[in-house]
């Protein structure tokens, strides 16, 4: 699609996927009309910050960790839930960056993440054929025909509860919580009486006493704002075309468009079809995109949608993110680096170790297991240092909740304990001991 001639509304003459029956259109319209006078819930100048911190990933100088909620939920929602999240990231930015010695770009699945694709549009649950939960933005999970009907106000919802997100993330990332001094504070009780804990406690305290030593050779520290605050940005699925639409803005200093609802948005692997809609929205869009491929990509599709996604070639426009199974990933993604290298895009190259290792346990649970996930990582790993690339990045779905939805991980999670705290409304996520686990490994195969 020429940029030139792109709108918000451009979308709308190509072929869509993923969207949602609305029952009654005209209140839909209604809803993405108001939704269109409504603020921004970002801004353009920070979506290009994003781009900025991005660009030194493709070049290889940072790490990406994007990471969070599978979907979030209208249900489980407090400042609390909102902290816990936030505190798993930044342990884990403090892991990767002291273990590997690069910055790392805290980009959250948060704040927007409330739609979900699903591979068919109905469900059985027990003896009812429902239609698909598609996530709260849509409709309630609920197991009863009337609670999946699709209610537009609910976009409505989804903004407010964004922005009261947002609202708080800024202050707990600019306000002091995110200080370096903090670091003892971020840790859950839970997490501090285990094995990944214990380590995490032993890098608190080196940086503690590297702090100190600062402040003792004289070196003002108040005055190293990177000390005490952190950059931390929102993205989620672009899945619904009409919401990213109402809150798209043109940037009064550029002229540019963006999409207003995060940072960062992505494609999906339903999604990613290059003359589809959702394809055809993001290309016009200044945001820093991302796109899943999964094993299904070609190493032609791979090309074709960086073309679309980033016909400039712009350092930090386009993350490649694969999601190819850990039984296939020294397999497939070769490929794909090879060609998209060969094209000259100057993508970062970032793996989702989540979706291409998910399974139903023997009691029906969806799940998956913490030595697949590290799999597809440290394969993700090998792949990219064949072909010469950074393995730029990982992206994660996490809670800051004590939850026992993925099996494995060093506090062994059984099968046997899928029921105790299995509370997620999509697909499992890492507990925050899982995701500690997960991040002391990511650093050694960064610094090997």
């Amino acid at each position: 699609m020429d940029r030139g001639e792109w709108t918000p509304t451009s979308w709308r003459d190509l072929p869509t996927s993923q969207q949602h029956d609305w029952p009654d259109e005209s209140a839909l319209e209604r809803v993405l009309n108001d939704l269109g006078g409504l603020p921004p819930l970002v801004f353009a100048g920070e979506a290009r910050n994003l781009t900025a911190a991005l660009a030194d990933v493709a070049d290889g100088r940072a790490f990406l960790l994007q990471a969070g909620d599978c979907a979030e939920s209208f249900l489980d929602f407090s400042a609390d839930s909102i902290r816990d999240k936030l505190k798993v990231i930044l342990q884990m930015a403090v892991v990767l960056t002291y273990g590997s010695g690069v910055p790392v770009v805290k980009v959250g699945r948060i704040a927007g993440q409330f739609a979900k694709p699903r591979s068919s549009p109905t469900e059985r649950v027990g003896d009812q054929n429902l239609p698909s939960f598609r996530g709260h933005i849509v409709h309630d999970d609920a197991p009863t025909a009337s609670a999946r009907v699709a209610d537009p106000e609910r976009l409505v919802t989804a903004y407010h509860q964004s922005a009261a997100t947002l609202n708080l993330l800024r202050a707990f990332t600019k306000g002091g919580f995110a200080d370096l001094s903090q670091v003892h504070v971020w840790n859950q009780q839970f997490v501090s009486t285990s094995a990944e804990g214990r380590r995490y406690e032993a890098i608190a305290s080196e940086i503690e006493r590297a702090l100190r030593f600062m402040k003792a050779c004289g070196i003002d520290l108040q005055a190293e704002a990177q000390l005490h605050q952190v950059d931390f940005y929102t993205s989620h699925e672009a899945l619904l075309l009409g919401y990213e639409e109402a809150l798209t803005r043109r940037d009064s200093l550029t002229g540019d468009w963006y999409d207003c609802s995060a940072h960062m948005l992505w494609a999906g692997e339903r999604t990613r079809q290059v003359d589809g809609a959702h394809i055809g929205f993001l290309s016009g869009v200044d945001n820093p995109i991302g796109c899943k491929l999964g094993p299904t990509a070609t190493p032609e599709e791979a090309v074709a949608v960086c073309r679309a996604l980033d016909p400039d070639r712009v350092p930090g426009r386009l993350t490649l993110i694969s999601r190819l199974g850990a039984g296939r990933v020294t397999e497939l993604l070769p490929p794909l680096i090879a060609a998209v290298r060969k094209a000259g895009q100057p993508v970062v190259w970032a793996c989702d170790p989540m979706h291409g290792n998910t399974f139903a346990s023997p009691s029906g649970r969806k799940t998956r297991h913490f030595d697949d996930v590290m799999a597809e990582i440290q394969g993700f790993f090998a792949a990219c240092r064949a072909e010469g690339a950074w393995p730029g990045g990982v992206h994660v779905e996490l809670t800051g909740d004590n939850v026992t939805e993925c099996l494995g991980g060093a506090e062994e999670i059984l099968e046997t304990h899928l029921d105790v705290r299995y509370t997620t409304t999509c697909d499992p996520r890492l507990n925050a001991r899982q995701s500690l686990d997960l991040a002391f490994r990511v650093a050694e195969l960064l610094r090997g």
